[in-house]
């Protein structure tokens, strides 16, 4: 068996950044920005009111004074001539400042009559003006990589940029295996179950930004097998769930190997999730998950989730960790790396007390996988604990 960090640098070596695409930025969100992108104008374009008001030359906005109004400049249609002494322009918010102005009053400190207005109350603090490029400037830029958030999109859409230059999603083909397979919906057999892996997984792997494809369940047969292989040609990435044990109907290694697979590691020192195995099939990585609910989704999140980052350009990292305080006391781990359904509320850990990697519903309560390193000693509560979410 490899630790967890060794399997990682195995997967990484299996992976490589996917190509980069320009899509129209209202697709852009949740993908990941592949290159800079750059401002094309400056933001404000000209000076800007700040506030609705009265723009007029800033050494003459004496308490009481008066000015004559000539004009009007609003969002969109600015006040095409200048500002001389005793005058002013109505002026409204994000409205262009009109020539020779260098300070907007603000309307409540005005009185008006007719086209004269005074000043009511003495100006103090700013003037009220946004400076041309006060935001950001031509040139300036967004850098990669990182995941498109709605912010992004607005200050990309500021910037005048149409596309976006982004990472293709990676295709993940995702094959269950197993006799005693059946889809949601049908009616099992007296010895079956119902395939529950693929589709949490399937969930996952669109959150993290892949772009799943569920195959067809595949029997424990090579001719069965072999079809759901060839089905997944053209994939980034294909995940096995169920077969890659040592048992007699296990066979999922075998038939990959005789398809091409370059096997990189089989067995992790991880719990749930021992046998895990991967490699190359052809242009595309392959990772063999177990089969239990748990394994398969625990090392889906602690496996898949770096690799699709990686493949997004994001970098070849764990899983971001944290830490959170125990409520309970722990018992001290086994030889293998521990990833414990847990529960985290306000900085507090509650690690579950079922840990059976057959127990969907536990899983379900989790929002929070607690780390325990291998032969890690007992922690009384109230000691912290490294934790991943869920």
């Amino acid at each position: 068996m490899i630790s967890v960090d060794k399997a990682l640098a195995e997967l990484f070596a299996l992976v490589q950044p996917t190509a980069h695409e320009a899509i129209p930025l209202l697709a852009a969100s949740g993908r990941v920005l592949a290159s800079d992108v750059t401002a094309r104008r400056d933001q404000p374009p000209f000076p800007a009111s700040a506030m609705d008001g009265y723009a007029l030359i800033a050494e003459e906005a004496d308490l009481h004074a008066q000015f004559k109004v000539i004009g009007e400049s609003a969002a969109g249609h600015g006040f095409a001539g200048k500002v001389k002494p005793g005058q002013a322009v109505r002026i409204f918010t994000g409205a262009p400042l009109p020539q020779g102005a260098s300070r907007v009053v603000i309307q409540e400190d005005v009185e008006r009559r007719g086209d004269l207005i005074t000043i009511t109350d003495a100006q103090t603090g700013g003037t009220n003006i946004r400076p041309q490029g006060d935001d950001f400037n031509a040139g300036d830029g967004i850098r990669a990589p990182r995941v498109i958030g709605p912010a992004d999109l607005a200050l990309m859409a500021a910037m005048n940029i149409a596309h976006v230059p982004v990472h293709r999603k990676p295709v993940v083909a995702l094959i269950s295996t197993g006799d005693e397979l059946v889809m949601p919906g049908e009616m099992p057999g007296r010895d079956q179950i119902i395939a529950s892996n693929s589709f949490g997984i399937h969930a996952m792997l669109a959150v993290w930004g892949a772009e799943p494809r569920l195959l067809p369940i595949a029997r424990d047969n090579r001719a069965s097998l072999e079809t759901a292989f060839r089905l997944a040609k053209g994939a980034d990435l294909v995940v096995t769930i169920g077969g890659a044990s040592v048992g007699d109907h296990d066979i999922v290694g075998d038939v990959a190997e005789t398809m091409g697979l370059d096997r990189a590691f089989y067995k992790i020192a991880i719990r749930p999730g021992k046998p895990l195995m991967a490699g190359r099939m052809g242009d595309a990585a392959m990772v063999g998950l177990p089969g239990n609910p748990v394994s398969a989704m625990v090392c889906a999140r602690v496996f898949l989730a770096p690799m699709i980052r990686a493949m997004l350009g994001m970098g070849a990292d764990r899983a971001a960790e944290r830490m959170a305080v125990l409520t309970h006391d722990l018992a001290a781990n086994g030889p293998r790396e521990h990833y414990q359904r847990a529960r985290v509320e306000n900085g507090r850990i509650t690690v579950a007390g079922r840990q059976d990697s057959a127990l969907l519903s536990v899983l379900a309560d989790a929002n929070a996988l607690a780390v325990s390193a291998p032969n890690a000693d007992a922690q009384p509560a109230g000691t912290e604990i490294r934790y991943i979410s869920f």
